[in-house]
């Protein structure tokens, strides 16, 4: 399609005003209208686990940008009115008090929902997804004893951290064999299990849920399936999240664990997807790809909005997601499966400052770096060719 008079963006998140601000830059001079949720203008997520969580930030500083530069796109921000329908045929999104937007471009920029344990509503049980959510858990931590995180992932991991550091007594509960060991696999997941056991953090692998024990409508314990119970002054559930797509259900896009899209995130003529709502095949990989991390919301964001301008062109990134937990900051390009071989590098284990390579089938597939940031940049190179799209590869 020619470049479009109006884009339509449903999300204000960091995937949303990626766009916005990509659009822009590229020279774009069309309406931009941005559709949110939540009341507030777009701000970052990651340190929602950390930084906001634990009080070091407070919540103005998650803010992605000021008023004044959210001004200088010249886009019309509708907060607090979640897109409710879309009819594809007419790029029409209808909203929850009544607005019907029209644009001749759409991008879905929605993210996720997290998953909930299928329990009562209990006072003292907590999700992590939004800026509310992290500071009503924030004021809840202080006067929390016992504290359990379910979910050993990224996000359960980064909780139990940070709430260790506020003095509570944690209990991480999950049915991985360590913490993010679907993630990073046995041996450094072994690793992070052995930091977390140092720092504090009571650890139950293996371990799913069974029942949570409440005393007039307040989450008091957390029963296992290994027969033990758990005290629990407050529960984080973490056991990870779904691509918010239910108000697309009768909009004729294909769903599945997201909105599926082609190489170039379109999901139909004149619609797009990014973020982590968006299933897109990637072209390098040759398989149908969703990812989960901020990096992917901006580079995503990027193509998109180049190919709304006239390119042709593929989404085909090599996966990069950090953590920060304690005093180790891992990062990983590339995606290091669980069954892969590991080699470090460089640096050593012991101390926990190395560089690792994951190979997998004599090709590798992803390279960690804990507590090396300059140094796993540098080894990032070694995969390139594992994702890269033939047609796009260098002679």
């Amino acid at each position: 399609m020619s470049e479009p008079s109006s884009v339509l963006v449903v999300g204000a998140s960091a995937a949303g005003l990626a766009t916005v601000e990509s659009l822009r830059r590229g020279g774009y001079r069309g309406t931009i209208t941005v559709v949110g949720e939540e009341e507030h203008a777009p701000y970052d997520r990651p340190p929602l686990s950390k930084q906001v969580l634990s009080g070091s930030w407070e919540a103005e500083r998650s803010r992605l940008r000021t008023e004044t530069a959210l001004a200088e796109t010249d886009a019309e921000f509708v907060l607090a009115d979640p897109a409710v329908r879309l009819d594809p045929a007419d790029r029409t999104v209808h909203t929850a008090s009544g607005r019907t937007l029209r644009a001749e471009a759409l991008v879905l920029a929605t993210g996720l929902r997290p998953k909930r344990l299928p329990a009562p509503d209990t006072a003292g049980v907590h999700v992590l997804r939004t800026l509310d959510d992290s500071l009503r858990l924030r004021a809840e931590l202080p006067r929390a004893r016992n504290v359990v995180v379910v979910g050993d992932g990224v996000l359960g991991s980064e909780i139990a951290a940070t709430a260790l550091g506020m003095k509570s007594d944690v209990t991480l509960v999950g049915l991985q064999d360590a913490p993010m060991a679907d993630q990073l696999g046995p041996r450094v997941a072994g690793m992070l299990g052995e930091l977390h056991t140092e720092r504090g953090v009571r650890l139950r692998p293996r371990a799913g849920v069974e029942a949570l024990e409440a005393d007039h409508g307040r989450v008091r314990a957390v029963r296992l399936e290994t027969g033990e119970t758990l005290p629990a002054d407050a529960v984080v559930v973490a056991i990870g999240a779904t691509p918010a797509t239910d108000w697309l259900a009768d909009s004729g896009l294909r769903l599945e664990d997201g909105v599926v899209c082609d190489s170039r995130c379109r999901a139909a003529e004149g619609v797009y997807a990014v973020g982590d709502v968006a299933r897109w095949h990637h072209e390098g990989l040759d398989r149908s790809v969703r990812l989960e991390n901020r990096t992917n919301a901006t580079e995503q964001a990027r193509t998109v909005a180049a190919n709304l301008l006239g390119a042709d062109r593929p989404y085909a990134p090599v996966p990069h997601f950090w953590t920060d937990q304690f005093d180790a900051k891992i990062q990983v390009h590339g995606v290091p499966h669980p069954d892969a071989e590991v080699t470090i590098l460089e640096g050593d284990p012991a101390e926990r400052r190395f560089v690792a390579r994951y190979t997998r089938q004599g090709a590798p597939v992803a390279v960690l770096g804990w507590n090396r940031p300059k140094q796993v940049r540098t080894h990032r190179r070694e995969i390139l060719d594992t994702f890269s799209v033939p047609a796009l590869a260098p002679n």
